[in-house]
């Protein structure tokens, strides 16, 4: 794969929570034989506690910069790369991201976020206390697609689907424009 793209060699996936981030990337890690990495995991696994556990007790701020430090550390080649849904706050981790591999931007649309059995209580949200859902959904939609060279439609696709869609266009062009 990483021949294929050229000096990319990672594909980076964004997207709102619920938006099937860690699903799709461990399918499409699979069908491009790429390694895969979890940035949520890697987070807890550094803490030793959940992402809920870190908002509940420093703040949706802190869980943002332990984000931030993990994503800048983040080296690797050869991979999909499920990022938190927060990650876009950071410039300089986006940047650091972009700098090896494609962003990708899993789209769907609030009405099937909101379908989904969501549990936004426990899944350690980096988001103001007073700050809805759909309020989260309108701020972050507009850094996804600042930061993607990929936006793929996902509303009406499997997971396998999401994936071929990412494949074909990335053979299209290596940054998938």
């Amino acid at each position: 794969m990483s021949e294929q793209r050229g000096a990319v060699s990672n594909i980076v996936l964004v997207g709102m929570p619920g938006a099937g981030k860690s699903t799709v990337g461990v399918i499409l890690a699979r069908f491009a034989s790429l390694g895969f990495i979890d940035t949520d995991v890697l987070i807890q696994a550094s803490e030793r506690r959940s992402l809920q556990s870190i908002v509940d007790s420093q703040g949706y701020m802190a869980l943002r910069g332990i984000e931030e430090q993990v994503l800048l550390n983040l080296e690797c080649r050869d991979h999909v790369i499920a990022t938190g849904g927060s990650a876009v706050y950071s410039p300089a981790a986006m940047a650091h991201l972009a700098e090896d591999g494609v962003i990708v931007f899993l789209d769907v649309d609030l009405a099937t976020l909101e379908s989904r059995s969501l549990d936004l209580g426990g899944r350690g949200l980096a988001k103001r206390p007073d700050q809805s859902f759909a309020e989260l959904f309108e701020e972050r939609r507009k850094l996804y697609v600042t930061y993607a060279d990929v936006t793929v439609d996902c509303r009406r696709l499997t997971h396998e689907e999401t994936c071929a869609e990412i494949l074909r266009r990335l053979r299209q062009s290596p940054t998938g424009q």
